[in-house]
C-alpha cells in the first residue's frame, strides 16, 4: 500500500502522516538516550569527578525550561494566526518562537561550559557521557527547529504572506516544536529532578 493510500485511508494529509511516523522515530530514540542516562546516573564515578546532582544548578535550569514551554504557547499562536489570516502576527509569533528557542540554546551552552569548567565532560564519565549526549541530541532538534521557523518566516516576508499551501507546513513545524517542548520535560524532570 503507497503512502499516498495510506493518507487517504486515514483522512489524514500525506505530510502530516509523514511527520507523525517521523516523531514516533524520534520518540523511541529519546527513550533509548533516557534509559542509557538512567543506567549510568546512580554509577560511582573516578576520584575528582562531579555528580550530576553536585554541579546542577536547578533554578537556571528551571527558567530555561520555562523558556522553551512558553514557545509552545508561542507557535500556537503563529498557527491561530495564520488561520485567522493575520500575516503580521503570524510572522511576529514564528519569529517570538525562534527565539525564545535561542533563548533556550544560549542556556544550554551557558550550562555546558559550567558544567565543562567544573570538572564534567563527555569523556570523564559514562554518566556525563550519557548527558551530554542527550541533552546535546536535544538542543539539536531545537536548533532544527529554529532553522525551520526562521525559513518559514523569511517564506512570509519574501512572499509577502504565507498562503493555505504553506498553512500545512506551519501546523508541521508546530507539530516538530510541541514534540521537541514534550521531550524536553521529560529529560528535565528524568535529568534534573529525580535523584
Amino acid at each position: 500500500m503507497s503512502a499516498h493510500a495510506i493518507g487517504e485511508s486515514t483522512g489524514v494529509e500525506n505530510r502530516k502522516l509523514g511527520m507523525w511516523f517521523f516523531l514516533s522515530s524520534e520518540f523511541l530514540f529519546f527513550g533509548a538516550l533516557i534509559t542509557n542516562y538512567m543506567l549510568f546516573k546512580g554509577r560511582d564515578l573516578p576520584a575528582g569527578v562531579p555528580t550530576p546532582f553536585g554541579i546542577y544548578d536547578i533554578p537556571f535550569t528551571s527558567f530555561s525550561s520555562f523558556v522553551l514551554l512558553m514557545s509552545s504557547l508561542t507557535m500556537v499562536l503563529a498557527h491561530h494566526a495564520l488561520h485567522e489570516g493575520d500575516q503580521r502576527g503570524t510572522r511576529t509569533w514564528l519569529l517570538t518562537t525562534a527565539g525564545l528557542g535561542l533563548t533556550f540554546l544560549a542556556g544550554q551552552f551557558f550550562e555546558f561550559s559550567e558544567f565543562y569548567l567544573k570538572g564534567a565532560g563527555l569523556s570523564v564519565a559514562p554518566v556525563w557521557s550519557s548527558f551530554f549526549v542527550l541533552t546535546g541530541f536535544h538542543g539539536a532538534h531545537v536548533f532544527i527547529g529554529v532553522l525551520m521557523l526562521l525559513i518559514l518566516f523569511s517564506t512570509s516576508v519574501r512572499n509577502g504572506e504565507l498562503s493555505e499551501a504553506h498553512g500545512l507546513n506551519v501546523e508541521l513545524v508546530g507539530l516538530y516544536w510541541h514534540f521537541v517542548d514534550i521531550i524536553w520535560i521529560v529529560i528535565f524532570t528524568v535529568v534534573y529532578l529525580i535523584p
